[in-house]
């Protein structure tokens, strides 16, 4: 016989699944796919439990659920994915709480107010490799390369891993205000943190380069997107495009809130503000 805390969490994938009830998250999910003029034609739920702690009758469970959307748009049919992160209360096997973990994005209490970039002008060449990174990007878009260094926030860190494989040079080390690297267990803030990323792209003429870009629409495979939920000038979270729906606009995957062929604007995420503002970079080659 079924456990009251395993039907439960059956209930809450169903309703995951069906769309069903008054849940702020699938009502955005909704209304930003009518937005596209796209469907949800299938969903599928996976939960797994991370932890679970029991006391005094209660039982104290945090889980994810591994979230997959076959997403029709026009002709074209494509597959999003992400992970959600929930935690839940019981007291004697009867629910009283469940709620999503909502992921912190913050600036750390050790980033420089701005980034020191080099304003030697001898690029090294390179040629970046979009396939590569576009291959990594698909390849731990949901689990960590142990040939890197892992954070809590980890959005960052991974778009830096994605521009790496793809052939992007490291310089600056070991000044960590000063280039884009990891190296010997240690790392430039901008490897590791939103707004030092979007400052580096930003001013960068040696190394790894970018083009800023207005829109959306001028990305390329392999470029990314940042992100300033509030709004403040304070960037959040970085992602890498990956692909391109119907209308040719970017879908990405990111960390932290581990996500795969995500639309761009992430206008069904627990984070999203109507103040949000992004800054798109297209990667230049040397």
């Amino acid at each position: 016989m079924k456990s009251q805390l395993q039907k439960q969490l059956e209930s809450r994938l169903e309703q995951l699944v069906n769309k069903l009830g008054d849940d702020e998250k699938i009502n955005r999910k909704k209304d930003l796919m009518a937005k596209r003029n796209a469907e949800i034609v299938k969903v599928q739920a996976r939960a797994k439990v991370k932890n679970k702690i029991e006391k005094d009758n209660q039982t104290f469970l945090h889980y994810q659920i591994h979230l997959k959307y076959l997403i029709k748009q026009k002709e074209k049919m494509y597959i999003e994915e992400e992970i959600e992160n929930r935690k839940a209360t019981f007291y004697q096997e009867q629910l009283y709480n469940d709620q999503e973990i909502v992921p912190e994005f913050h600036v750390p209490n050790d980033q420089p107010p701005s980034l020191i970039n080099d304003a030697n002008d001898d690029r090294k060449s390179y040629n970046y490799d979009r396939l590569k990174a576009v291959q990594y990007a698909e390849r731990w878009w949901n689990s960590y390369n142990p040939k890197y260094r892992k954070f809590t926030d980890d959005c960052t860190n991974f778009i830096s891993q994605c521009l790496h494989e793809g052939g992007a040079p490291m310089r600056g080390y070991p000044n960590r205000g000063q280039g884009w690297w990891m190296q010997n267990n240690n790392y430039s803030y901008s490897w590791a943190t939103a707004h030092s990323l979007m400052q580096y792209l930003s001013t960068s003429k040696t190394g790894l380069r970018a083009k800023q870009v207005s829109s959306p629409q001028e990305l390329n495979l392999g470029d990314v997107i940042c992100l300033d939920f509030q709004g403040d000038g304070r960037f959040d979270h970085n992602t890498i495009v990956t692909g391109k729906d119907a209308y040719g606009m970017p879908l990405v995957n990111a960390h932290t809130y581990n996500s795969r062929n995500r639309y761009w604007a992430y206008e069904d995420s627990s984070a999203y503000t109507p103040n949000i503002k992004y800054k798109f970079f297209t990667i230049v080659d040397n």
